[in-house]
């Protein structure tokens, strides 16, 4: 393979630093092009803030942010949802400091300004002193541009463009089918584990679609499951693909029998969900509901990534938020069904906290291979990052590929090429 060894490049000469099979090093480690990216891709797409069940009843609210700029994410007494930039139009204060919460105004702990939950400037104190000519109207918080799909709540700063509809495209189909782990019931939220790693945040984009590194780095988690359980996550066993779904988004799925939770609900209930299975039947479920919830609890069989900062990983969803060319900010977001079973979302905390959670086997090991990425980055400056697994390109996938084989690492490579665009607009 011919590989080159240095790199020189104009400035503002983005396209040059990804290739089809490799990215430079650079897009890990430069000030300016992390500047760049907060401009040109997170000021210029739909950006994921918050899941409805967030913000679930009239007068509620959550703070979140698109890119680096805070945002509060808010439902108001007409039940619409809105995204406001968390800034006072007076002297720039923010108005919330909250996580999350309900109340019918927000008040700037400065000045006093308040503002309803839909952004409109409430009252002023003083306000005479502005004068007769002093128009409330004209200083509301700034509203973004807001849609859903699915639960899925995201915001752009941009009016023109394309519905969200468009732009998940593909995807659609993926997000209809994690859902699929309400069980019949709405998805909701269960609770969240935060934390902040030395790395840059397109370390972790591709991550959420790397199935190569699940046997080495999460060896510690595999050999803590029994040997059934251990069977479904033997992912270089069991079939699988990488699927680019257009505008970065891709999907690795790496247990195909559990694409759809619906489909196949006659097959055994895994020993593991015996014990919850008979807590259901006991309160009055029936064998089709408690197939069904069962089914649902162990989650799902793939990672769907959003570009750019989302991804509905197995049974929770992973955010990313950039805050600086080597710090990102991770939330592993636990879900469960809303009015379902307590028995069933309680065992999907359990099975969450197994993996995701702070003392689980999954988020350290991750953050460690992540942080190590970062300080590698360091040793050399003109070296190129190989995501060149598995070239081939499918669409669906054949008999006898696993999902590290045949479209291996396709998912990066969508995401690096949707960076080129936005990065060369």
């Amino acid at each position: 393979m011919d590989m080159p060894t240095d790199m020189t490049r104009p400035d503002g000469d983005y396209a040059s630093l990804v290739q089809d099979d490799r990215v430079h090093t650079s897009l890990y480690k430069d000030p300016a092009i992390f500047d760049e990216e907060m401009e040109r891709i997170f000021k210029n797409t739909w950006v994921w803030v918050a899941h409805a069940s967030e913000v679930p009843g009239k007068n509620t609210f959550k703070k979140s942010f698109v890119g680096k700029q805070p945002v509060i994410v808010t439902r108001d007494k007409e039940e619409k949802i809105h995204v406001l930039l968390n800034r006072c139009r007076h002297r720039a204060a923010t108005v919330c400091e909250k996580k999350a919460g309900k109340t019918s105004v927000f008040v700037c702990p400065y000045h006093g300004w308040s503002y309803n939950l839909d952004g409109k400037l409430r009252s002023v104190p003083h306000a005479s002193v502005y004068g007769e000519d002093f128009d409330k109207d004209e200083f509301p918080l700034v509203s973004l541009r807001t849609e859903q799909y699915n639960g899925m709540i995201f915001a752009t700063f941009r009016d023109d463009i394309e519905p969200l509809a468009d732009f998940l495209g593909s995807a659609k189909k993926w997000i209809d089918l994690f859902m699929k782990q309400g069980a019949g019931y709405p998805v909701k939220t269960l609770g969240e584990h935060q934390f902040r790693f030395p790395g840059n945040w397109k370390i972790q984009l591709e991550n959420t679609t790397d199935a190569y590194h699940f046997p080495i780095v999460h060896k510690t988690f595999l050999d803590s499951l029994d040997a059934e359980t251990g069977n479904v996550f033997d992912v270089l066993g069991r079939g699988g693909w990488v699927e680019d779904l257009g505008h970065g988004h891709s999907v690795m799925v790496m247990m195909p029998e559990l694409v759809d939770l619906e489909e196949n609900l006659e097959a055994p209930i895994p020993e593991r969900f015996a014990d919850l299975a008979e807590e259901l039947r006991g309160e009055g479920y029936s064998d089709h509901e408690v197939r069904r919830i069962v089914r649902a609890v162990g989650g799902g069989g793939f990672n769907l990534n959003l570009f750019p900062n989302v991804a509905c990983s197995m049974a929770f969803f992973r955010v990313l938020r950039p805050v600086s060319v080597d710090e990102t900010e991770i939330r592993h977001i636990a879900i469960g069904m809303d009015g379902g079973p307590e028995a069933g979302n309680r065992m999907r905390l359990r099975l969450h906290e197994h993996f995701q959670g702070p003392m689980g086997f999954g988020s350290p090991d991750d953050a460690e291979g992540w942080e190590r990425v970062q300080r590698g980055s360091a040793a050399g400056d003109d070296l190129w990052i190989l995501v060149n697994r598995g070239q081939a390109p499918i669409i669906g996938h054949a008999a006898g590929d696993h999902v590290t084989d045949v479209s291996a690492e396709s998912g990066m490579r969508a995401a690096y090429q949707e960076w080129k665009r936005m990065m060369s607009a």
